[in-house]
Order: C-alpha cells, then sequence, then structure tokens
C-alpha cells in the first residue's frame, strides 16, 4: 500500500485534492495518467520558450497550473500560474529569466510522484549538466536585461563573460587567460564608455577576428550602422527584439565561423 505520508510530508495538499477526486484510489490513478504525460508537456514548453511562442507556452503552463492544483502541488501550481500570466503578456524575459524555477519544481514533484509510485527517480534536477570551464562566450550589452538573457540560456553549456560596455570587453580580452577561453564574442553596437565600433576597431588592428569570432546583437537597425559592422570580418548581425532560438542559432554559427 502506497504511503500517502511521503507526499503530504513534502507539501501535497492532498486533503484538498480529495474534495475533487473523492478517494485515494482515484487520486492515485489519475496520478498514473498524470506520469504520463507530464514529460511530453515539459518538453513542449521548453519548444515553446525556446522559440518564443508566448501563446502556446502559455497554454501548456495554464495546463501544467491546472494539473498541479488537482493534485494539492500547490507550489507548483503557483509557479506555473506566474508564468502563464507574464507569457500571456508577452515577457520573454520573465519566462527565461525564470524558467529555471519553474522546471526544478516540476522536476521535484515528478520524482516525489514516482517515490510515492514505487517507482525509481533521480534526487536531483534531471536537467544537470556539466559545462566545460576552458569554453566561454563574451557577451558585451549595456542592457542587464539582455546579459542575463543570454546568461540564462548558456549557462550550463558555456562560462558566459559578461561586460557592460566595450571598455570591460577590452580589459576582459587583454587577459591572455580569458582571451583564450572565449570562443565567440556577442557584441552590442551602441553603449556608453566605448562603444561597439570602437571594440570592432581594437579587435582588428589586434588581429583578433582570426582567433574569435564576433557577431553583433544591437537594436540599431538603420542601414548605415548595419553596412558599417559588415565592413569588419564579423559573422553575422541579430538585430533586437530575438528569442532564445534566434539567440542559439547566431551562437552555433558563430562558433562553426572560419574567418
Amino acid at each position: 500500500m502506497k504511503d500517502v505520508n511521503i507526499l503530504i510530508d513534502a507539501g501535497v495538499d492532498v486533503k484538498k485534492s480529495l474534495e475533487l477526486f473523492g478517494d485515494m484510489e482515484t487520486y492515485n490513478a489519475t496520478l498514473e495518467d498524470f506520469l504520463q504525460e507530464v514529460d511530453g508537456k515539459l518538453k513542449k514548453i521548453q519548444e515553446f520558450k525556446e522559440i518564443g511562442d508566448m501563446a502556446n507556452y502559455a497554454i501548456l503552463v495554464h495546463s501544467l497550473k491546472s494539473d498541479a492544483r488537482y493534485f494539492g502541488f500547490t507550489n507548483l501550481a503557483e509557479i506555473a500560474y506566474k508564468h502563464e500570466l507574464e507569457s500571456k503578456a508577452n515577457h520573454m524575459y520573465f519566462v527565461t529569466e525564470n524558467y529555471d524555477e519553474l522546471i526544478k519544481e516540476a522536476n521535484r514533484i515528478v520524482n516525489l510522484v514516482k517515490k510515492y509510485m514505487g517507482r525509481s527517480y533521480v534526487e536531483e534536477d534531471l536537467n544537470v549538466s556539466v559545462k566545460p570551464k576552458d569554453k566561454a562566450i563574451l557577451v558585451v550589452d549595456d542592457s542587464n536585461i539582455i546579459r542575463n538573457f543570454i546568461n540564462k540560456i548558456f549557462k550550463d553549456t558555456f562560462d558566459v563573460v559578461i561586460a557592460s560596455d566595450g571598455k570591460e570587453a577590452l580589459t576582459i580580452l587583454d587577459n591572455p587567460d580569458e582571451r583564450l577561453r572565449i570562443k565567440a564574442i556577442l557584441l552590442d553596437l551602441n553603449m556608453p564608455n566605448v562603444n561597439g565600433f570602437e571594440v570592432l576597431d581594437v579587435l582588428q588592428e589586434k588581429d583578433l577576428f582570426k582567433k574569435i569570432p564576433v557577431s553583433i546583437i544591437t537594436g540599431v537597425d538603420d542601414k548605415e550602422s548595419i553596412s558599417k559592422a559588415f565592413k569588419y570580418p564579423i559573422v553575422d548581425i541579430l538585430t533586437k527584439p530575438f528569442n532564445e532560438r534566434d539567440v542559439k542559432l547566431i551562437v552555433e554559427k558563430t562558433l562553426n565561423s572560419s574567418i
């Protein structure tokens, strides 16, 4: 017989759930359905997040929220509800910034249910990966939102080195050890102190384009600036606003380029 205290001790409001399901037999049977569906649902949630499809993302986190409420997973329901509201408002940066919290709690619930049902389970987060310390991306942008957005995307696969302006970027690149680790640069153009074009000038003077490929991420979209940027041996230009898929594609393109 299943020990319901496993759920209760972990904060699951089983008593509230039984107002809907009526008895533990029905509750347990429906939990089986939840386990069969939840992995696919979480996968689709991730896919919609990555392509910036906030409309479909909202639909699926709404469904996750409803499931969580039915089963008494109160904390997961609250987190999913926040994501539902923010994605409906098309706040993609909120979604990316807080996505790990949602997935961590969802994974905790999945593991908890598996334990309760007598299945094998993993104690730690299901999406843990190890990032190579000798492989870094330098992100140069004066927007903290953009820097955090990109860091969230790549933090499990690269060290993300950040600079808030061109001056900080050049200081980082003056460090031989850091320069060896950096495999790509994402560079904004319009920044205080030292702007992106000034950074490009220094990179060209020091012949660094051959060692570190550079792509531009910018809110500047006038033809003159774009044309000027392409006079340097950069890989590509990504204009804001962009989504997670766009960033992943340009980083992959930049990493795989050979100038």
